[in-house]
Order: structure tokens, then sequence, then C-alpha cells
């Protein structure tokens, strides 16, 4: 019996609501890191400020952490014993991506066709990465329910974009379109480094959650600086400028605890729901973040109804595939 058969219909809505949490917070990082890009210039060095920043206070709250340094120290051991990989510690790689994308896309694009590139990626490598069970919690058949949610989901962002599709310049939105199939792989790929290092003991508290998020930090922020000194070696300095009108400014540079969020939620919740349930909160929280950030922000374009209409079609894209395992599990 896999861990996805013996969770509780509670855990599991649990589990999805912590994703949507994630997903708001991947939506207010894309919007923080793709404003900054813009105006310093520079995509490369706010994709590595963002993770480096997040790496130093995971650094920080590490020292006050007993199980987490327990978990690190576990993690270490099993990368010597061989129960844990090493590609099975790659998953930051994908976060890298994703955060560069941000900075060279979203200001071209729009963050509709941005997330709709983003969305296609995910929930359809999602769907695979269940089915062939990397994932900790096992093989996760594909039911019509599983299959319904990521199509109602692109559905929904389709809606939500309008037209924008056809006036944007769609050769870059290739780079969303990764950034969404590795990071359904860093959702598994985290999942397993958290299982991996899980206490033996009950009395033991959990450190895995941390152990997971800082090894994808570690990674994402080494890969981004082989990118930042390639990228100063090819083109030099940027002449854009760094906001420094504190505290109003102040947000722009919270991309690191933005993505330590998001990060850690996905570690903490993927083994009881899986990818695709974790992706589709994901984009439920980014859907419904775009509507509440564009409500509230001074000088946004207000929602529309289409948008309104698309976050209520996310909605229920996360729920089909709810209902559907909870009608099964009452059979």
């Amino acid at each position: 019996m896999t861990v996805a058969t013996i969770v509780t219909g509670r855990q599991r809505a649990v589990g999805v609501a912590l994703a949507i949490v994630a997903g708001f917070a991947a939506a207010l990082q894309s919007r923080v890191n793709g404003t900054l890009a813009e105006r310093t210039g520079d995509a490369y060095v706010v994709a590595l400020l963002s993770f480096g920043s997040g790496l130093v206070v995971l650094l920080l709250a590490l020292v006050f952490s007993r199980p987490g340094r327990t978990a690190v120290a576990r993690l270490t051991h099993r990368l010597r014993d061989g129960g844990l990989r090493w590609w099975e510690c790659l998953g930051g790689l994908g976060g890298a991506f994703f955060v560069s994308s941000q900075g060279l896309t979203v200001g071209t694009l729009g963050v509709a066709v941005f997330t709709i590139a983003l969305v296609a990626g995910q929930s359809l490598s999602s769907l695979v990465i269940d089915r062939a069970g990397l994932a900790p919690g096992g093989v996760r058949l594909i039911t019509v329910g599983r299959a319904l949610g990521p199509v109602l989901t692109v559905v929904a962002v389709v809606v939500v974009s309008g037209s924008a599709a056809s006036t944007a310049a769609l050769g870059l939105a290739v780079l969303p379109l990764l950034a969404g199939v590795l990071q359904s792989f860093q959702q598994a790929l985290n999942g397993r480094v958290r299982a991996a290092v899980r206490p033996t003991t009950a009395a033991e508290r959990d450190g895995g959650v941390m152990a997971a998020t800082l090894g994808s930090f570690v990674v994402g922020t080494a890969a981004l600086l082989v990118v930042f000194a390639v990228s100063r070696a090819a083109v030099g300095h940027p002449d854009g400028a760094w906001p420094t009108d504190l505290p109003v400014d102040l947000l722009l540079y919270s991309g690191g605890l933005l993505g330590i969020v998001f990060i850690a939620l996905q570690a903490a919740v993927v083994q009881r729901i899986g990818v695709l349930l974790l992706g589709l909160g994901m984009i439920a929280g980014q859907v419904v973040g775009a509507l509440v950030l564009d409500a509230v922000s001074p000088g946004a374009t207000p929602p529309g109804a289409a948008t309104y209409v698309g976050a209520a079609l996310t909605l229920v894209a996360v729920a089909v595939p709810l209902v559907e395992g909870a009608l099964r599990r009452h059979r």
C-alpha cells in the first residue's frame, strides 16, 4: 500500500491548501523578480540575488535549528552510503532556471503569457512524473479526474490571458515552458530528499524540509554563480540602476524569502498529495495571487470578468482530482 492510499481526506485537503499558498508566493516572486530585472537590466544578477539571499537566511536559520542540522548531517550520510543518489539532490537547478526565466521573459511576455507557458509545462510533466513514480509517494495512476485537472488549468490560464498570446514574442515562451517542466522535477526530487532524511524514531523532530530546501538553494545558487560569471564575461556590466528608495522598494529584494516559502512548502507536502496535485494547487495560488496583486497594486489594471472566470476554473481544476479521489476511497 502506497502513502497515497493511506493519507486521509483532511490531510490531502490541507496539503492542497498549502500548495495554493506556495503558488501565491511564487506569483509574488515572479512579479518582484520581473520588476527588479526590468529596473536593473540584469536578470542573471537578480536571479542570483534571489537564490543567494535565500541561502543566507537558511544558513542562519540552520544555526538555531538542531533538527535541521541533524537532517543535513543525515543527508550527507545518505549520499555517502548510496541511500540517496547524487542526481536526487539536483532539484535546485529547476528553481534556478525558474527565477532566471522570470527576469528574462516577464517584461516582454507579460505575466499572462509567462503563466500559460509555465502551466503547460508544469501540468503535463507532473502527470508524467506521478505516473512514473518519481515522487516519494510512489506511482499514481492517470485517471480521468487527474487528466482533466491539467486540461482545465490550461484553459483557465488561457481565459485569464485573453488575447495576450497573439501579441507577445512567443519564442521566449520556451523558457517558462521548460521552467514549468523543471519545477515539477524539483518538487519530486526535493520530496525524495526529505523522505530520505526523515527521523528514524518518533522522538526526533523532522528537519527534512529544511534539509531539502537548503540543498535546493545550495545547488541553485552554485548554478546561478556560474551563469552570472559567464554573462559578465560575455556582455559586461548592465546600465540599469538598483532601487534605493527604502523601505518603499524593500519588497523588490524579497525574492529569496519568497523562494524559501514555496520551495519549503513543496518539499513538505509533495509526499502527501503527489506532484500533480501539488502542481495544480500551486497553479491555483498563482492565478488567484495574480488576481489579488492586480487588485491591490498601485497602477495595475483592475481584473476583468475573464480573469475572475479563469480563477474560478482553476479552482475547479484543483477540486476535480480531489473529488474523484474521495469518491474512489469511499467506494
